[in-house]
């Protein structure tokens, strides 16, 4: 894979990666659900999920399935204020191969950076056509009025992510790569499976290694960070079943120029993450690293190298094992890194 393929892949098409892996395009919407009555009947998940697939229908002409929507309520909800929301979930639209039909029947789309950019703004427009149609608008649920907020979350608008870090540089905040240049370096990736990331029949814990291979097809990476990720979408609020543990991580991915970067985060924004033979479909969130992870950790492991006494012959630890703990402090092959006072 090289960064031409990555710039002229239209934000419709599915890209295959390493080791059966693929990014799958899709337009992920935020929900929110406010009571739009004075009534405290509970909500119905399975009559709101249904009402917003017939909209979808009947308004744009797409399909969804009972899984590509996901609501959630609020404990208590009648202990909540009238102001308060009731439930949040979100939206997916899978199927978006209608958008580039018109550019592939006219010659323009697909052929070219032009074709490609012509497409993008379609998408984006499209998009937005969505949200402002269904932001706002109010569902009578048998007799009980919902009112919906929908929002197309930070982690999907590639275009606003570029703003906010193009603003912080022109602005003069201090720059992520080196020689001082106050451009970002640095992906973050949470919420993807980590037996997805492991090394078949070895271990269901995320590999460096594997790790590796597979973002080396976005550019040359510098410095890579793979940790269990139970948090994400974790919320005390919600009523929802426990996260089991271990099933998720994160990743942090600092590549060595920012051209990689930008490629991989744009292509990598608005998709999802699939695995040959499997019918899940990770929704992850990506964005760019705002807090600078690696020059943090480094800061920390070298704090923590200066209040440390030597350690005795007996406990012996080697150079490259200190390496390996500040690179990763998730390991596939052995537990988390157990905590001692000194």
């Amino acid at each position: 894979m090289t960064n031409r393929s990555l710039d002229s892949l239209p934000p419709t098409e599915t890209l295959e990666i390493e080791t059966g892996l693929s990014l799958t395009p899709r337009v992920k919407l935020l929900l929110t659900v406010h009571r739009a009555d004075r009534s405290v009947k509970p909500l119905d998940e399975w009559k709101l999920k249904r009402s917003l697939i017939d909209f979808l229908k009947a308004s744009f002409y797409v399909t969804l399935s009972d899984d590509d929507v996901a609501v959630r309520k609020f404990k208590d909800a009648k202990k909540r204020k009238r102001e308060d929301s009731v439930a949040r979930g979100a939206l997916f639209i899978r199927d978006l191969g209608f958008l580039s039909k018109p550019f592939s029947r006219s010659g323009v789309g697909g052929e070219g950076r032009e074709g490609v950019e012509e497409l993008e703004r379609k998408f984006v427009e499209w998009r937005r056509g969505v949200v402002e149609k269904m932001d706002g608008i109010e569902l009578n649920l048998e007799g009980v009025k919902y009112r919906l907020s929908v929002a197309v979350p930070v982690t999907d608008d590639f275009q606003g992510m570029r703003k906010e870090w193009e603003e912080l540089s022109a602005f003069g905040n201090r720059g992520y790569s080196r020689g001082g240049r106050q451009q970002p370096d640095t992906i973050v990736l949470r919420g993807v499976p980590s037996r997805w990331f492991a090394e078949p029949r070895v271990s269901s814990k995320p590999s460096m290694l594997v790790t590796h291979t597979i973002f080396s097809a976005f550019g040359k990476i510098r410095n890579l960070n793979v940790a269990e990720d139970d948090d994400l979408g974790k919320d005390e609020d919600e009523d929802s079943g426990d996260i089991v543990s271990g099933l998720q991580c994160k990743i942090v991915v600092q590549f060595e120029n920012y051209k990689d970067f930008h490629a991989a985060l744009k292509v990598l924004s608005g998709r999802s993450l699939q695995k040959q033979g499997s019918r899940l479909k990770a929704d992850y969130e990506v964005t760019w690293d705002k807090d600078g992870f690696f020059r943090n950790t480094r800061n920390e492991t070298e704090d923590k190298s200066i209040r440390m006494p030597p350690l005795g012959a007996g406990n012996y630890r080697s150079e490259a094992y200190r390496r390996q703990s500040h690179f990763s402090r998730y390991s596939p092959d052995n537990e988390r890194t157990k905590r001692f006072k000194v």
